[in-house]
């Protein structure tokens, strides 16, 4: 088993959950992010004063998934996230030791 983190830009999660919903990917956690790299944040004003923000709001999903989905997920979210500009994100696949459906007691490929 293995879970997918994506880090997207907000822009394009409509088309990245509707291209995953188009493979068969059902469920996701999704969380609000920030971060910091090579793309410049955006301008800030408080109180008459502008400031550079150093962070930029990011959307996390995270998937879990059978070893042989992996690479059709990835490949979906790549090509439906991709503008070809700075910030479009990063995907890192972790393996996954143990997973438990905590309401039935479901573990592993059961309980995904």
């Amino acid at each position: 088993m293995k879970k997918i983190e994506a880090i997207i830009r907000l822009s394009r999660f409509e088309q990245i959950r509707d291209a995953l919903a188009g493979i068969g990917v059902r469920f996701f956690t999704l969380t609000e992010v920030k971060g910091f790299g090579l793309q410049i944040g955006p301008k800030m004003t408080y109180r008459g004063s502008t400031y550079d923000a150093d962070y930029i709001a990011r959307l996390q999903l995270d998937i879990l998934c059978e070893d042989e989905k992996v690479d059709d997920i990835v490949k979906t979210i790549s090509a439906s996230g991709r503008t070809g500009e700075v910030g479009d994100g990063k995907i890192i696949v972790y393996d996954v030791k143990h997973v438990v459906r905590i309401r039935t007691g479901e573990t592993n490929a059961e309980a995904l």
